[in-house]
């Protein structure tokens, strides 16, 4: 066991250094005495669960950037969802008073909407109870029912990231219903139309691909004009993900032509994440290789040609780079470019450890290729036993 805490130590250590933090910061932001952390640096002790999710939590990271193997945040997020569930049973019924201000919950919620976007999921699991419990309280109790509506969807937007990707998909459909009860109250119909971006989940789980077309298409329709950079990415953002469904539709023609509405929308738009979902040009670029993927393997060329010129910065949100590099896997799976599909199922794990343990293509191409006997037998295999593929 010597080799595991050396090498959880070195990259704690090397993760702290980064961040500009002396041993005994590390140590007061993780709750943990000093000797503690030092004797986990240099591998003399080995960190519990507890100690390194408390670390990972003071470092700003997911525990797996410590630790490619640890698993406790599976099970911190299946302890957490009876809880959103619970906090979400009685949306309707006004119950005891919020515990924060709503300064205090719009803090709350944009560190929710940070850890989404970096696919930081034991950090929302943790909170996501008492968020949305407090959201809750405060849409019932605050004068401005307005804002606290507004928390109530971005509360649940979070809590539905890890609902859906854990796979808890009546919690998840739960949460999106809570969206779309709470979205009419805050009298913004940009939020209405994020709202119906993520209602596609259902669709997408249900397999009911035409249905989500056509919801999607309504929702444009319904969105307000493209006068701004907001508005304009609220509008690209449901072209984007209509050209992504109409592809698992098999409407080639559909999906082109939302991704032609979301390209000339991003023209003027600066990558970015507008209303906790991200678009700009290098977005569209990503959701092309997602059509490309969607339509099936007679159009993988379309991903290899993107690939070939491009690949998505560090500006974008980590789950929606390693996603890209998950179904260029796919694509290049299909093609028989086997080394170069494990290659990209590593740089996503890298890039968000925890979206790609939990996604069904990184599982399912990963024990293809294991069942191929493709890449490297061991490090293939080390690979699939973290995914938990089979």
């Amino acid at each position: 066991m010597p080799a595991f805490g050396d090498h959880v130590g070195r990259r704690i250590a090397t993760t702290r250094k980064t961040k500009h933090m002396r041993q005994i910061d590390l140590a007061r932001k993780a709750f943990l005495s000093l000797a503690t952390i030092k004797g986990i640096e240099r591998g003399a002790r080995h960190p519990s669960d507890a100690a390194l999710e408390a670390i990972a939590a003071a470092l700003g990271v997911d525990p797996t950037r410590l630790l490619a193997s640890f698993t406790g945040t599976e099970r911190r997020v299946h302890a957490a969802l009876p809880g959103i569930s619970a906090s979400i049973a009685g949306y309707d019924v006004p119950l005891d008073p919020p515990l924060r201000s709503l300064d205090e919950l719009h803090t709350a919620v944009s560190d929710a909407v940070t850890w989404r976007l970096g696919a930081q999921y034991g950090q929302i699991a943790q909170h996501a109870p008492a968020l949305l419990s407090d959201a809750l309280a405060a849409f019932h109790t605050a004068p401005d029912r307005r804002a606290a509506a507004r928390l109530v969807v971005g509360a649940a937007r979070s809590a539905d990231a890890v609902a859906y990707k854990y796979g808890a998909r009546d919690l998840s459909a739960r949460l999106i219903d809570l969206m779309r009860w709470a979205a009419p109250h805050t009298e913004d119909p940009l939020l209405t139309a994020s709202v119906a971006y993520v209602r596609t989940e259902i669709f997408f789980i249900a397999r009911a691909h035409e249905a989500g077309v056509k919801a999607l298409e309504a929702a444009v329709d319904a969105a307000p004009a493209p006068t701004d950079p907001q508005a304009s990415a609220a509008r690209g953002t449901l072209h984007m993900r209509a050209a992504v469904i109409a592809g698992r539709a098999g409407d080639a023609d559909a999906a082109d032509e939302h991704l032609r509405e979301a390209r000339q929308l991003s023209e003027d738009v600066p990558e970015g994440t507008y209303l906790g979902t991200a678009f700009g040009p290098e977005s569209v670029r990503v959701h092309e290789v997602s059509v490309a993927v969607s339509l099936g393997s007679d159009h993988i060329h379309r991903a290899f040609s993107i690939a070939r010129e491009w690949a998505p910065s560090d500006d974008l949100p980590a789950e929606r780079r390693s996603g890209f590099w998950i179904e260029l896997a796919r694509a290049q799976l299909w093609g028989n470019r086997f080394d170069d599909a494990f290659e990209s199922l590593k740089v996503a794990r890298l890039i968000a450890p925890q979206h790609t343990r939990e996604h069904p293509w990184a599982r399912d191409t990963a024990a293809t290729l294991r069942r191929l006997k493709r890449a490297d037998a061991e490090s293939l295999d080390n690979f699939v036993g973290w995914l938990g593929a089979t």
